[in-house]
């Protein structure tokens, strides 16, 4: 069984036990978490639209981080221009434990 589902402006495909890297939320480690916008889900037949209205995901926090420096290099010729700057990528790591439909 596995279900679709949309945070941070991405979609995540899930199952029950995996760990999964989401954008950043406002939860600390340890707490639980729901996700509600569900786009589809699968058992044996795939449900989508009003079928999965009311569908949720639970999931439990296991960390907060932050991901591997990203360098930006801006260079422009012959002018002498050059900008160089490091972007790290906040992420909230959660554990699904439950498909509630």
């Amino acid at each position: 069984m596995y279900a679709i589902i949309a945070t941070g402006g991405k979609q995540y495909k899930v199952s029950e036990g995996d760990v999964v890297r989401v954008e950043k939320l406002g939860a600390e480690e340890g707490e639980k978490v729901t996700f509600d916008q569900v786009l589809a889900v699968s058992d044996d037949t795939l449900k989508v639209g009003d079928d999965v209205k009311t569908a949720s995901v639970d999931a439990t926090v296991t960390a907060n981080g932050r991901g591997k420096k990203v360098i930006v290099y801006k260079y422009k010729r012959k002018s002498g221009y050059h900008k160089k700057n490091g972007h790290r990528q906040a992420y909230t790591e959660v554990k699904i434990d439950a498909i509630n439909l």
